[in-house]
């Protein structure tokens, strides 16, 4: 699974209609608004768009017949493996109706080439977990977790006795590392999953 790493955007004309296509990431519903209202063309005939947050998704249609604009751009977003994506396609009517057929093209189109040539980043699934150590494991278990690909200790707090580390590793990675810095430590350090 894939996000963009910026926002993008490429053009179409077709049958002297104007298609441009925004995409660019968001984190939140309220993100994909956001994106949607700053990317709309007041000038254009329609501004159709499509979002995606994991199992949420929401798609618009902005006047052009039902199933022939936001639907496709869901689909180009689900067709490159996207997650947390917003889209938006403006349309300047160019005197030519399309079809059905051809608004499906146009649009989906429009978005698939769009996000086909944004830059992507990897979207890994992360968990944040808390470990508490003893000086002595200290050094060994903070260069082993940052060996970890994708690892992260976000955080370090000194105790009377040793220091609390909060990191975040790939979630499949996880049960591997809490068994990994148990064996480093002979069963001294206390773990504590943070994203409960």
């Amino acid at each position: 699974m894939f996000t963009l790493s910026d926002i993008h955007t490429a053009e179409h004309e077709i049958k002297r209609s104007r298609f441009i296509a925004f995409a660019g990431p968001v984190s939140d519903e309220a993100a994909a608004k956001a994106f949607i209202a700053e990317h709309s063309d007041g000038n254009a005939n329609h501004n159709c768009w499509a979002w995606r947050l994991a199992q949420n998704y929401r798609f618009s249609d902005d006047g052009e017949p039902s199933g022939t604009a936001g639907k496709p751009i869901l689909q180009a977003i689900d067709g490159q493996d996207l997650d947390g994506v917003a889209v938006v396609v403006a349309r300047w009517f160019g005197g030519t109706l399309l079809g059905s057929g051809g608004l499906i093209r146009a649009y989906g189109g429009t978005a698939a080439e769009c996000l086909r040539l944004a830059p992507k980043s990897r979207l890994i699934a992360m968990t944040a977990l808390s470990v508490t150590l003893r000086f002595a494991d200290l050094a060994v278990v903070k260069a082993r977790i940052s060996a970890i690909a994708d690892s992260q200790i976000v955080s370090e707090v000194f105790t009377d006795t040793g220091a609390r580390l909060d990191v975040r590793v790939p979630r499949d990675y996880a049960a591997d590392m809490i068994a990994l810095v148990t064996d480093l430590t002979a069963g001294r350090a206390v773990f504590e999953d943070l994203d409960r």
